[in-house]
C-alpha cells in the first residue's frame, strides 16, 4: 500500500507521521516544492521508526511525481494556511490552482488511485477535482467532516466531563465557521443520548464551539492546526487502505441524495478499498435540514467563482 501526501507543512508531515505510525502501509511518499522541505522531513520522521515501532518507509522529493507513481491513496494538503481572521473561502483562489496543478499531475502518474482533499475552502476544493478528472466520484474524497466530528466529541466530552471514548456524535454539512450541522440530537454518551445529561443551552454552547473550532485554534496558533487534521486523514486513509467499512463524514459529491445536487458537502459515507463505497442517507430533523441547505447553499456561492 504506497501513499502520497502532497504538502509537506505541519498538516502534511502530521499526515505522513500517523500514517506512518500506523504501520499498513509500506511506503508513504511526502513531495513538497520547497527544495530539501520534503526530504528533511521524511528523513526525520524514518529516525523515529526504531523508537516508534513501524517499519513504514517514508520517502521526501522536492516536486519528483515521478516518485509518486502507482499510489493508491493520494493525500492533497498543498495550499495556502489559514491566518487570523481569514475564512477559508477567502482562500479560494490562490488554492484553486494549487490543487488544480497537484491533481493534475498525480493522477498522471497515479491513474486508479483514491484522493483524499484537505486543502480549503475544501468541499469546494474537493468539487474541483471531480471537475477536473476522469475519477469516479467514489474515489475523491473531502476530509473536514471527519475532523469537525472529532472537534464535536471533544467539545461533547468536555461539556460532559466524561472520557472521550464515552461519546460519539457527528457533524454534517459544509466545512466552515457557519456551514458546520453538528447533530446534537444524535448525539450519544454511550448509547444515551447527550440531551439526557446537558441542558438545551450548554448542548448550543458545544454546537457554536464546535463551529468555530478551526478559528478558535488559527486566532491562538496564527496558523491553521494539524495534529487533529493529520490524525483524521490517517483515520480515512487507514478505512480505506484496510478496507474497514467505517462510516465517517466526508465531503463527497451528491447526486440527489439529502435533496442535493451537483455539489460536494459533508455527509456520512462508508469508506472502505473503493473509496466512499455507500452514501448514507439518515433522517433529519426539519431543523437540521434547513441548516444543510444552507450550507449548502454556501458551498454553492463559493463553487460558482472557480474557473473550472
Amino acid at each position: 500500500m504506497k501513499v502520497t501526501v502532497v504538502g509537506a507543512g505541519a498538516v502534511g508531515a502530521s499526515c505522513a507521521e500517523y500514517i506512518a505510525i500506523k504501520n499498513f502501509a509500506s511506503e508513504v511518499v511526502l513531495l513538497d516544492i520547497k527544495e530539501g522541505f520534503a526530504e528533511g522531513k521524511a528523513m526525520d520522521l524514518m529516525q523515529t521508526a526504531s523508537l516508534n515501532g513501524f517499519d513504514t518507509k517514508v520517502v521526501g522529493t522536492t516536486n519528483d511525481y515521478g516518485k509518486t507513481a502507482n499510489s493508491d491513496i493520494c493525500v492533497i494538503t498543498s495550499g495556502l494556511a489559514r491566518k487570523p481572521g481569514m475564512t477559508r473561502a477567502e482562500l479560494l483562489g490562490i488554492n484553486a490552482g494549487i490543487v488544480k496543478s497537484v491533481t493534475s499531475n498525480l493522477v498522471q502518474h497515479s491513474p486508479n488511485t483514491i484522493i483524499i482533499v484537505v486543502s480549503n475552502p475544501m468541499d469546494t476544493m474537493t468539487y474541483l477535482v471531480h471537475k477536473t478528472t476522469d475519477l469516479p466520484k467514489n474515489r475523491i474524497i473531502g476530509m473536514g467532516g471527519a475532523l469537525d466530528s472529532a472537534r464535536f466529541k471533544y467539545r461533547l466530552a468536555q461539556a460532559l466531563e466524561a472520557p472521550i471514548s464515552d461519546v460519539d456524535g457527528m457533524v454534517i454539512g459544509g466545512h466552515s465557521d457557519k456551514g458546520m450541522v453538528p447533530l446534537t440530537r444524535l448525539a450519544t454518551r454511550n448509547s444515551v443520548p447527550v440531551a439526557e445529561f446537558l441542558t438545551e443551552e450548554r448542548l448550543n454552547q458545544v454546537k457554536e464551539d464546535t463551529k468555530v473550532g478551526g478559528a478558535t485554534l488559527t486566532k491562538l496558533l496564527g496558523t491553521s492546526a494539524w495534529y487533529a487534521p493529520g490524525a483524521a486523514v490517517s483515520g480515512l486513509v487507514q478505512a480505506i487502505a484496510c478496507d474497514q467499512k467505517k462510516i465517517y463524514p466526508c465531503s463527497a459529491l451528491l447526486e440527489g441524495e439529502y435533496g442535493l445536487n451537483d455539489l460536494c458537502i459533508g455527509v456520512p459515507v462508508v469508506l472502505g478499498r473503493n473509496g466512499i463505497e455507500k452514501i448514507v442517507e439518515i433522517n433529519l430533523s426539519e431543523a437540521e435540514k434547513e441548516h444543510l441547505s444552507n450550507s449548502a447553499a454556501a458551498v454553492k456561492t463559493n463553487n460558482a467563482n472557480l474557473e473550472l
